[in-house]
């Protein structure tokens, strides 16, 4: 029997190359999310970050994001159990309680070709800019909804 760690290891194991790998890319996390201040609901806007490369749905700057958008959230071990604001079919969410990747992720497949019908490029994605007001672009993302 192959190990496969992104079905057989627990994420606390992960070590940092292979965390990073369970992205798929989809780039669904850096669409910028709106918070009503009397509800505190949760509204997905298809405006995404300004470093966002609506190709490849990769951070055009990485390792630097930060330093360009201070409000980027790093999604680590740590806050796994806050992700609940995470696409439906986020590894991380999925595997933080016990799902399955979809068949369709790129560890799964060996390619990230399908990423592409379930990511950024399956919506029409603004990029984010002064005067784009993302309120304006409010959309309905399906989110999990993982009970414990």
């Amino acid at each position: 029997m192959t190990l496969k760690y992104w079905q057989d290891l627990p994420l606390r194991y992960l070590n940092h190359e292979q965390w990073e790998n369970l992205c798929d890319g989809c780039g669904l996390c850096c669409l910028i999310k709106l918070v009503d201040e009397d509800t505190g609901e949760l509204a997905h806007t298809r405006v995404a970050c300004q470093l966002m490369d609506i190709k490849t749905g990769l951070c055009s700057n990485y390792s630097q994001r930060k330093k360009y958008v201070p409000e980027c959230v790093q999604l680590d071990i740590s806050k796994v159990a806050e992700f609940d604001w995470l696409p439906e079919t986020c590894a991380y969410r999925l595997r933080y309680h016990g799902l399955p990747l979809p068949a369709w992720h790129p560890l799964n497949t060996g390619n990230r070709e399908q990423v592409k019908y379930h990511g950024l490029q399956s919506i029409p994605v603004v990029l984010s800019a002064p005067g784009i007001a993302p309120e304006d672009y409010v959309i309905q993302l399906h989110t999990c909804n993982i009970s414990h």
